[in-house]
């Protein structure tokens, strides 16, 4: 990442994002990883390990930026998504 005040284009940062997407949304199946996340958080919570507070809050707050994406996403097929990557990644 780079330092603030450093010149980038705005262009670049969504090429970038619209990369990481495509690699994140098409190599797992994002839609299933809230509830994956969910029974991962649920099993370590009845742990010893489950007792460490900065460790829920960090499970949570990743449980939460998935689930935004993947309601983000959801109203649109993948094909539907595959082709507005590809139309980024392209500009």
């Amino acid at each position: 990442m780079q330092k603030e005040n450093e010149q980038t284009t705005e262009t670049a940062v969504m090429t970038a994002m619209a990369k990481f997407l495509s690699e994140i949304w098409f190599e797992e199946e994002i839609r299933e990883q809230p509830e994956h996340m969910c029974e991962i958080f649920e099993a370590i919570l009845v742990t010893q390990v489950g007792d460490y507070m900065d460790l829920r809050i960090k499970m949570i707050n990743c449980i939460r930026t998935i689930n935004k994406l993947a309601e983000a996403l959801e109203p649109f097929s993948d094909m539907e998504i595959k082709k507005a990557y590809q139309k980024m990644l392209n500009a």
